[in-house]
């Protein structure tokens, strides 16, 4: 574990033992009235040399530490919880929706602008700040989700045509048009899943509940895609079992997604308390420390 060093001092450590991101327990702050203007220079060109360790920045920024030009970290406020904020805030209801509680339905359609302006507005922005602190981990993550976001809520906007494009000449019974649209919509749920496939493995670097999170994901749009397909099948070839059987998909991709919810806002919980330095915390289980990096490897072989 790294220790916090400022002055040569080292920062004191929380009831966990993590080294606090800032250090002002030091008796002689930049405050002190008796501290001469060159010592307070000193200490303030001396300020950066603070760092956190691993484990706390792999909690705070959802990605293993890395190494990046500058102080931006330690300048701008952490953008991590507001895109985990936006994509709960979006998700969790439509989980719900897909569940169908309380008679919920239509697909989330009521959460609409749920997904445009939590979901996608919010963790485009905080993947756009995550690029300028030098989180590439975080950057593509809240990028692609931020994307979908705004995607699905299109599909659900009317003025974008998402189904009125699949109209035939053919009679509504026919049923062309929605299978056009759900076997359509189907192969952009399942890549979904394979790019959230590709996000769970990087997560074995991260911690158990970032783990969790795209574990559960995956499997979800996994889920949702089968049921759209299923509605396909159903209404191209007049079964009614594919019917039922898109039905059951749907809620065990919903309740897939509702799990997905609630290790998230485990995290956002997490991240918060430590972002507050409060006197008690909750584990993630870090995962950065013990799958060692391939630069942490090869340093332990060169020192053989």
């Amino acid at each position: 574990m790294a220790a916090a060093v400022q002055n040569g001092n080292h920062a004191p450590a929380n009831g966990n033992g993590d080294y606090l991101e800032k250090d002002f327990s030091n008796p002689n702050h930049l405050n002190d009235p008796n501290m001469s203007g060159d010592d307070a220079l000193k200490r303030m060109r001396t300020a950066g040399s603070i760092s956190i360790s691993p484990e706390l920045f792999e909690k705070l920024y959802l990605s293993p530490q890395s190494n990046v030009k500058g102080d931006l970290r330690k300048t701008f406020a952490n953008p991590t919880p507001v895109g985990l904020m936006g994509f709960l805030l979006a998700l969790t209801p439509l989980s719900c929706d897909l569940m169908g509680w309380r008679g919920a339905g239509g697909n989330g359609a009521a959460s609409i602008g749920a997904y445009f302006f939590f979901g996608g507005l919010l963790m485009l922005v905080a993947g756009l700040l995550e690029f300028v602190l030098g989180n590439t981990y975080s950057f593509v993550v809240f990028m692609a989700y931020g994307a979908f976001w705004l995607t699905y809520g299109s599909v659900l906007q009317p003025f974008f045509a998402a189904y009125a494009s699949y109209s035939t000449t053919t009679t509504p019974a026919d049923g062309l048009q929605t299978v056009g649209f759900t076997a359509s919509l189907g192969f952009f749920l399942l890549f979904m899943g394979l790019l959230s496939f590709i996000f769970l493995i990087c997560s074995l670097r991260v911690n158990v509940a970032f783990v969790v999170i795209f574990l559960s994901l995956t499997l979800g749009f996994v889920l949702l895609a089968g049921a759209y397909w299923e509605i396909a099948n159903g209404i191209g070839g007049k079964d009614p079992s594919a019917i039922a059987l898109a039905g059951r998909l749907q809620i065990a991709g919903g309740a897939s997604l509702f799990v997905t919810c609630m290790s998230g806002w485990w995290i956002f919980f997490a991240i918060m308390l430590a972002a507050l330095d409060f006197p008690f915390q909750i584990p993630v289980g870090d995962l950065s420390t013990l799958i060692k990096g391939a630069s942490t490897r090869q340093k332990e072989k060169d020192m053989v």
